[in-house]
């Protein structure tokens, strides 16, 4: 399998057409964000991953907090240099290694952030730095200037956002050119194209990292009921899952089937494959070699216009498949 390298935004990143999202991997908080984590697994997974060409690896401060960074430099260990990380900040962790459930952009914070980071990934570099959500008390000309100052300093390469506007794209990118935008895309949740984001980060040569590229796994068909979800994964308490929107979401990933049954794939992969048809890079999130190695066959996968067009017609952009997020979370999106 040779998975295709593209570039991501145009300040020289190159990075293969689908990334690992690594936040499953380890707990977070005092629960699980999607079930038990099992560290071995998560570490042989990381290391199929390199084999297989997929080197682009996705983290944060936020998930464990801390420990997921730290499960990545376990991994990467002695092969630093072969792998492609991103890593983000933003959500408040104080001292106390507790989260305040803050958005903290402030310079001095940024600074903060990307030592602790550094630290945990035991790295002297960071290749892509995400700001993880928008501060709305703070100028992003602030939070971009002080990532600036990193990029020059040699402790980031490149500089990232993730779930912000046109608006604030545009004023970041005035400061310094940012590289990747990363927010929730899939064939079930559409909005930055329904909002311009997308044409925006055409338009000013900025990559798009699509996260929750199988619709937080609804995508993949294996979710029938919601008893199928763990006790305590998080997604039991969102829209998308709650009874006025699962049984419609479904019938739709029915249909997204038996295309894919067509074609002789599954679910996941015509999704994610329709997603690298449009460049944009996928980071599904997968803490077992075997799920790996499924998403990545959708490199290999060719979508003719015809397909993109019946897939796009199961799922019109605009369908309302449910929020992605509680009301607190869906807040904090710019």
């Amino acid at each position: 399998m040779e998975i295709k390298k593209i570039a991501l935004g145009s300040q020289g990143l190159v990075v293969p057409n689908m990334g690992l999202g690594c936040m499953g991997m380890t707990g977070f908080e005092d629960g699980h964000m999607y079930g038990p984590a099992d560290e071995q697994e998560a570490i042989a997974t990381i290391h199929r991953s390199l084999e297989l060409g997929g080197n682009f690896l996705d983290t944060a401060d936020l998930y464990g907090p801390f420990k997921n960074e730290q499960l990545i430099a376990k991994a990467i260990s002695r092969k630093r240099n072969e792998y492609i990380i991103a890593t983000k900040f933003g959500w408040e962790i104080d001292d106390q290694h507790q989260v305040t459930w803050a958005i903290n952009g402030q310079k001095n914070y940024v600074k903060k952030s990307v030592e602790r980071s550094l630290k945990n990934l035991n790295t002297d570099y960071i290749d892509l730095y995400y700001m993880h959500r928008l501060d709305k008390n703070t100028p992003i000309e602030e939070t971009v200037g002080a990532m600036s100052e990193l990029v020059k300093e040699g402790k980031i390469g490149y500089i990232g956002l993730s779930e912000v506007s046109s608006e604030t794209v545009k004023r970041a990118h005035a400061v310094h050119p940012i590289t990747a935008v990363q927010s929730e895309y899939s064939l079930f949740e559409r909005t930055v194209e329904e909002r311009g984001v997308l044409s925006t980060l055409n338009d000013l040569g900025v990559g798009f990292v699509a996260y929750s590229p199988l619709g937080r796994g609804f995508l993949s068909g294996q979710i029938k009921s919601i008893n199928d979800l763990p006790e305590n994964d998080f997604r039991r308490a969102i829209p998308r899952f709650q009874e006025a929107h699962f049984h419609q979401n479904i019938e739709l990933v029915k249909a997204i089937e038996a295309l894919a049954a067509e074609k002789n794939v599954t679910s996941s992969q015509l999704a994610l494959a329709w997603i690298m048809s449009k460049g944009i890079v996928p980071i599904p999130g997968t803490k077992r070699r075997k799920y790996l190695e499924q998403n990545l066959g959708a490199t290999l996968i060719h979508l003719s216009e015809a397909d993109l067009s019946r897939l796009e017609s199961i799922v019109p952009i605009g369908t309302d498949t449910g929020k992605p997020y509680d009301e607190f979370s869906m807040g904090l999106i710019d």
